[in-house]
């Protein structure tokens, strides 16, 4: 009897160690968030969102003030559409502008929030038309090269 007792209770540390490192898994990959906090809709249009994906952070000032709740294709303008969830407790002027940075060199991507100065503040259903796609590495690259092609090439220095 005894024997069974202490197995019950290993399978029960056992199972919620086991709970525990799902939840921690979970959570560091931005696929479970645990917020109860009321929010609002805002919508964004970017010309290139690079590897942003739902659920990932909007912060402002390092602090994260929303989520990313929806990304589609408009294939009348070929802008990606992104939907954001903000919370209440967070107000933003109408004119804010938002970015796509990278947390860390190769970092998840999220959105950074800068608060403008109008006088009205956004609310559910407003778009916030000040957006800066992501920067692209390839691109930047490219970019790079390319430049450094079209230069001349230095004249040799003759004896």
């Amino acid at each position: 009897m005894q024997r069974s007792k202490n197995d019950l209770w290993v399978g029960l540390f056992v199972l919620l160690g086991g709970i525990a490192i799902l939840f921690l898994a979970l959570q560091s990959a931005n696929l479970l968030s645990l917020s109860f906090q009321k929010t609002y809709a805002v919508t964004a249009k970017f010309d290139n969102i690079g590897g942003l994906k739902p659920k990932a952070a909007v912060r402002s000032a390092g602090v994260v003030v929303g989520r990313v709740e929806d990304i589609a294709f408009d294939d009348k303008s070929y802008r990606a559409n992104v939907t954001l969830a903000l919370e209440d407790r967070f107000v933003f002027p109408k004119d804010s502008s938002l970015k796509i940075l990278t947390s860390g060199l190769l970092g998840d991507q999220y959105l950074g929030i800068e608060a403008g100065a109008d006088d009205k503040n956004l609310a559910g259903g407003d778009v916030i038309s000040s957006t800066q796609s992501a920067v692209v590495l390839e691109n930047l690259i490219s970019q790079f090269l390319f430049s450094k092609a079209a230069e001349p090439a230095a004249p040799e220095s003759g004896n």
